[in-house]
Formats: C-alpha cells, sequence, structure tokens
C-alpha cells in the first residue's frame, strides 16, 4: 500500500473508504486483481487512460456494481451487506448529464433525494428551494431542466447529489464537456463543500491542488501520493505512450 493510503488507514476505515483484496472483472476481462486502497483526504483525484478501471473504482464505492470478491467499507457501512444503503452515503455525478437526470424541472431534480429519504413531498420541495438558493440558483426551482445549459445541468445534477447530504462525492469525468470558464467556477463551488470528494478527470490542471492522487493503471495502482509527485510521473507517462502511438519513439 501506498505512503498516502498507509497514513490514511485508520482514518479511511471509520468514516471514508476502505477497498481489501478487491477482484472485478469488466465483462470477461479481468481488472481488479486484490486491490487495496483507503481513501480518507478530502478531495482525492483519480487518473489513468480510459480502461484503466477509475470508473469502476467509483462505481464499486456507490454500490452501482460489487466486486467478485474482497472487502469494501464506505463511511462505516460494509458495501456488499448495505449496497442499498450507499446511494445515502456516496453522492454520484455521472460525466453525461443526459444519463442523471431524472425529473423535468430543477426542483422535482433536486427533491428527488430529498423525499427518497422518506420525507413529504412538500418538505423535499422545500429543502430543494433552499439549496438552490444557497448556491445562487434561488428561482431555478420552475425552470425546465431541458432549457438550461450545460454547465447549469452540471451545477443540477451536483446539487441533487449532495440535497440527501451524503459524506461523500463520488464524480466521473463531471466537467469534461465544459468550457473552461465553467468548469473553474463549479471546481470552485466544489472545494467548499464538506464532502469527502473523489473526482475521476482527464484535466490534470483541476486536479494540481487536491489533497492526493491515485493513478490506475489496467486495473491497478501505478502512483499514490500528492499531486506534486503523482501527476508529472502520470504525464510523462502519457506523452511517452503517444509518443510511441504516434512513431516517434520506439
Amino acid at each position: 500500500m501506498a505512503g498516502g493510503a498507509r497514513a490514511q488507514r485508520e482514518s479511511g476505515e471509520a468514516g471514508g473508504i476502505a477497498l481489501r483484496d478487491v477482484w472485478l472483472d469488466r465483462g470477461d476481462a479481468p481488472l481488479f486483481r486484490g486491490l487495496d486502497l483507503t481513501l480518507g483526504e478530502r478531495r482525492i483525484g483519480l487518473v489513468g487512460a480510459n480502461g484503466s478501471g477509475k470508473s469502476s473504482l467509483l462505481r464499486l464505492i456507490n454500490g452501482l456494481i460489487v466486486p467478485a470478491r474482497g472487502e469494501i467499507t464506505v463511511a462505516g457501512l460494509d458495501a456488499r451487506a448495505h449496497r442499498r444503503d450507499l446511494p445515502g452515503r456516496v453522492g454520484f455525478v455521472f460525466q453525461n448529464v443526459d444519463h442523471q437526470i431524472l425529473f423535468p424541472t430543477v426542483r422535482e431534480e433536486v427533491a428527488f433525494g430529498l423525499a427518497e429519504q422518506g420525507l413529504p413531498r412538500a418538505e423535499a420541495r422545500a429543502g430543494a428551494e433552499r439549496l438552490l438558493a444557497a448556491h445562487g440558483c434561488a428561482g431555478w426551482g420552475e425552470r425546465a431542466v431541458e432549457e438550461l445549459s450545460e454547465g447549469q445541468k452540471q451545477l443540477v445534477c451536483i446539487l441533487a447529489a449532495i440535497a440527501p447530504g451524503p459524506p461523500i462525492l463520488a464524480m466521473d469525468e463531471p466537467l469534461a464537456s465544459l468550457d473552461l470558464a465553467t468548469r473553474l467556477s463549479l471546481l470552485a463551488r466544489l472545494r467548499a463543500l464538506p464532502q469527502q470528494i473523489l473526482m475521476a478527470s482527464h484535466d490534470l490542471d483541476l486536479l494540481a491542488d487536491f489533497d492526493r492522487i491515485v493513478w490506475l493503471e489496467a486495473g491497478a495502482v501505478a502512483g499514490d501520493g500528492p499531486p506534486r509527485e503523482v501527476l508529472p510521473r502520470y504525464r510523462a507517462h502519457e506523452m511517452a505512450r503517444a509518443a510511441t502511438a504516434a512513431g516517434v519513439l520506439p
């Protein structure tokens, strides 16, 4: 286990995320083979090439998929035994907002998670309005989601994910389709959230001030530590890979 994970073992098991000897196949192909990670830092970035396991790791944590074997603890819960409870512990934000948004209006979308917790409809709607107002979106409740910009839709997805108050927010390339100004604005909002955040991203600049970076390569941890140590190594690795593919290097 890398130094960052080792240092966070105790806090990760108590309130963060811990994976022990996790095995997972993707289709007929092996992906994770004995993956061990403890994730306790407040802002953790996941990097790696497409197919390296970033999305699968986030889905394991959220309970969308289960491992073939191994143990996963999320916010004090055994992920296998309490799979149905994990969405209440881990808010999930997809890369494609169209894969996430369920309702025609902003208020309905943000209120859904509150209603799922058992709040009466009126209280869930009122809670959604308070959350929207707290994030500079007062008056958005009646707006049709389909009329929002991509950045506004992504913000609605983030607010819907955090509305039930999960301690963890898992994000799979949430800012990839946005222009730079919108990405920076949403990132500033994310920094202010109290949730522990795990974000998979190919935009290394957005992860530069995170607390920790985990670099996955073919389902294994290739690097784990502070951004200043892991990101330059990962960047150099990908540049060499690209040069080889282009025939620049042998």
